[in-house]
């Protein structure tokens, strides 16, 4: 199923309000402003600053 494009277009990063995308295979969104990638569980985007993790991992 997979995160709708309306909801992409409504998400920001937490740390710096900037639009973040999805990677390709599905399982991050990445902020490229912070470089940090929040996780993707079972479609659902985790938005949590304590979550998330430097892009270059």
């Amino acid at each position: 199923m997979g995160i709708s494009k309306e909801l992409l277009k409504i998400l920001a990063c937490p740390a710096c309000k900037n639009e973040v995308h999805l990677t390709e295979d599905g399982k991050w969104l990445v902020c490229s402003h912070c470089k940090l990638k929040y996780p993707v569980m079972e479609d659902i985007p985790v938005m949590l600053i304590d979550k998330a993790e430097p892009l270059d991992r």
